[in-house]
């Protein structure tokens, strides 16, 4: 039985004037709760998820003391003359785990492919480990949104991941014991080295998935980047590539981009909401503020029939800044 299921109905956000409901797990609660109606059962249970917080925020925290990895200031960026990002800054420290959450359209793609130096931002500065993007990408594993592909073409799951070495191989050159050290490697990372020799078309689509995380990961990235990486999947397996990459990020610094916010708020360290500007706290919490900057609708939190908040307090000059 969840920590919430005896007397607490599961919570929920509604948004007001808007035509969409944004799910939120209790995960992403922090301290300050002020909880109006609940009986002392239930005020007990949000105060141990509050307390958990806390400790959880302990370790974040210490993520200050770590290089940088990725720096942008000011950046704008978009297509044909039309921005699509609008004044990004974002600091993300070694081995950080960012959870990029917002509304389809909201430039969560457009971010990724600024970083990875595929968009040339009009305005701003981005930083790979202190490089520009032209050299520090190749310290970077991207895996795209999943695409359709024929399933008959003649390709298997070894030579899927091995692709991850054309950027250090080339077209031409003849792969090294390293480089198929490096696949093993990989595949072995996200437990399919055992199915190498399958069609990747004969794979499910949770399976692929973990194919495309290995040819990333088979670079030997210091960070990774994921667009949208469990949709289309049922929510076993996307507990289940979710808790893949926490491991990976014992090692991996990570970024992904999602409009799932009911599940990346349960595994990353730390969370922002893009809609063309970013809001980003470096901190695992999710505001109001930032929900609504990023759906342009007021949201409360909704428990057991009874609108409360469960976040910290934030004012509309502190989340500009």
């Amino acid at each position: 039985m969840s920590s919430l299921e005896r007397g607490v109905s599961k919570p929920r956000l509604a948004a007001h004037s808007c035509d969409h409901l944004v799910s939120i797990r209790p995960a992403v609660y922090s301290t300050g709760v002020i909880a109006l109606g609940l009986n002392a059962y239930e005020a007990n249970i949000l105060a141990k998820v509050a307390a958990n917080l806390r400790k959880g925020s302990q370790g974040v925290g210490t993520l200050s003391t770590r290089r940088e990895v990725l720096y942008l200031e000011d950046v704008w960026a978009g297509y044909d003359g039309r921005p699509v990002l609008e004044g990004i800054n974002l600091s993300v420290k070694e081995r950080d785990f960012v959870g990029i959450i917002g509304p389809n359209g909201g430039g969560k793609t457009t971010l990724l492919r600024v970083m990875l130096g595929l968009i040339r931002p009009t305005r701003g500065r981005v930083r790979v480990l202190g490089q520009s993007t032209a050299r520090g990408r190749r310290f970077v594993g991207y895996v795209p949104q999943q695409v359709d592909f024929d399933r008959d073409f003649p390709i298997n799951v070894w030579d899927v991941a091995l692709m991850g070495r054309l950027g250090r191989r080339g077209l031409l050159r003849r792969y090294t014991p390293q480089d198929r050290h490096a696949v093993t490697r990989a595949l072995q990372q996200v437990e399919m080295l055992d199915a190498k020799d399958r069609p990747i078309g004969e794979l499910s689509t949770g399976q692929r998935q973990r194919v495309y995380i290995a040819r990333a990961l088979a670079t030997e990235p210091q960070i990774l980047f994921l667009d949208e990486p469990t949709a289309s999947v049922d929510s076993q397996v996307t507990t289940s590539i979710y808790e893949l990459l926490q491991r990976l990020n014992e090692h991996v610094t990570i970024l992904l981009v999602s409009h799932d916010m009911s599940v990346i708020s349960s595994y990353v360290k730390t969370v922002g909401c893009l809609n063309r500007r970013l809001f980003y706290h470096e901190s695992k919490e999710i505001t109001p503020e930032m929900l609504e900057g990023a759906y342009h609708c007021p949201i409360d939190l909704i428990a057991h029939g009874v609108p409360h908040r469960v976040f910290a307090p934030h004012s509309e000059k502190e989340v500009k800044a």
